[in-house]
Formats: C-alpha cells, sequence, structure tokens
C-alpha cells in the first residue's frame, strides 16, 4: 500500500506540471493568433468639409474633361484609367497632391496636363472628387511618416516577383500593356511621400485590383522592413518621363 501511495505522488505532480505547460502553450499561441489577425490601425484624420455648389460646377467641369478616361463618376476603368473616387485614394490624397496632378498630369502616361483650367476650376473638379466619400483626410498624417531606409537591391526582389504584375518590370503601368499604373515614372514619384506609398501597400484600394499587401488576409503578408524596400528601390530607379 505504501509502495502505491509513493507512485501515485508523482503521476499527480507530473499531471500538474504538464497540465500548466499546456496552458502556457495555449495562452501563447491564443496571443500569437490574435496578433496575426489585427489589421494595422488607420490614423485619425480630419473631417473634409465640401461646397455643394463648387462640387456641382466640378461635376461639369469633370464631364467637359476627365470623362473620357477616368468613366462616369470618376470610377476608372483597369488598364486604362485609375478609379479617383476611392475612399482609400481620396483619404490619403492632400488637396495639394490632386491639385498638382490635375494640373501637370503625368509625363510618360496617358494624362495630360490641365494647367489651361485655372486653379479655381481645378479645386472645383478636386471638390467634385472628394465629394464620392465621407472618409477623414488622414494625408498630413501619412505624409508625415518618416522616409523609407530599405535596401533597393531586396526591394527589387520583391518588386519583380509581387509589384511587377500589375504595374509593370519597370512600374511603366498602361503604357507596357500592365493593369496597374505607372508607379515607376517621376511623374508620380515626386508628388507622393513614402508615408503616401506605404500606405497604400499595406491597406490597396477598396473595389480595385489594388489589394492590401500586410496582414494574414493579405495578397502577401510584406513586412514593414520589406515594404520599405520597395519604396527605397522605387525612389533609386533613374527618373522615367
Amino acid at each position: 500500500m505504501k509502495k502505491k501511495r509513493h507512485l501515485i505522488l508523482p503521476i499527480l505532480l507530473f499531471g500538474f506540471l504538464l497540465s500548466g505547460c499546456n496552458q502556457k502553450t495555449e495562452e501563447k499561441s491564443s496571443a500569437s493568433s490574435s496578433n496575426a489577425t489585427s489589421s494595422p490601425a488607420k490614423p485619425a484624420g480630419v473631417p473634409v468639409n465640401i461646397d455643394p455648389a463648387l462640387a456641382k460646377k466640378g461635376e461639369e467641369l469633370y464631364n467637359q474633361n476627365c470623362v473620357f478616361c477616368h468613366q462616369a463618376d470618376a470610377i476608372g476603368k483597369p488598364g486604362f484609367a485609375p478609379s479617383l473616387t476611392n475612399k482609400e485614394f481620396l483619404s490619403v490624397s492632400s488637396d495639394k497632391f490632386l491639385l498638382g496632378t490635375i494640373r501637370d498630369g503625368r509625363p510618360g502616361t496617358g494624362m495630360p496636363p490641365f494647367s489651361h483650367l485655372g486653379r479655381s476650376q481645378v479645386e472645383a473638379i478636386v471638390a467634385f472628387l472628394r465629394s464620392h466619400s465621407n472618409e477623414a483626410d488622414i494625408s498630413a498624417l501619412v505624409d508625415a511618416q518618416p522616409d523609407a531606409h530599405g535596401d533597393p537591391r531586396l526591394g527589387k526582389l520583391w518588386f519583380d516577383q509581387i509589384c511587377s504584375t500589375c504595374h509593370g518590370f519597370d512600374g511603366d503601368g498602361y503604357s507596357a500593356g500592365s493593369t496597374g499604373t505607372a508607379i515607376g515614372k517621376a511623374g508620380f514619384l515626386n508628388k507622393v511621400s513614402d508615408g503616401f506609398i506605404r500606405y497604400t501597400i499595406v491597406n490597396g484600394r477598396s473595389n480595385t485590383r489594388m489589394l492590401g499587401f500586410k496582414g494574414p488576409a493579405a495578397m502577401a503578408n510584406l513586412t514593414d522592413s520589406e515594404i520599405d524596400d520597395i519604396i527605397t528601390y522605387l525612389r533609386s530607379v533613374p527618373s522615367k518621363s
């Protein structure tokens, strides 16, 4: 009887220890799972106030100058012209960026300059575009993000494997027969911050072919450093018009 008691005690002790280990493993697994499924936090922006009369004027100007490429309601056409009313695009685009892009166009692409319209008419078009979204303006917060300091050699590998599928091997976009925009051209890179590019890679653009590339449900779960490698590579490519 004594012998049995001596055997039972070590068995019970081992059982308690094993139970504790399993609990810790489950807690760790649960924490890892929680971290993996959490999506990147969206910065809080400022509400956008739109003058209805200005937006109405902008709609008329849009239909006279922009609808041929960007389609009705600025929804765009894959492989031809991008959507200008996508909520992620509008929330991350500053007025300066939108005004400058309409005014100067995108050299090396099918987007011509519209400087002949004058500032007030371009502002009206911007108001019309913004009227399509009630998202807060986060452009100031996004543009204030630090510049990317990655490895351009690694960035080229990631770009060639992932981004070139839609944007072309040199980022030439539509002109190379690609479905994505010309993100490798100076006309785009000179007007956007690294934060703008970073936010777009992470979050993608809803209702377009541009999906997010960070997170377990993303097209490719890129790390922060890998995203910065891609941005650094884009910046390192010789400027193209």
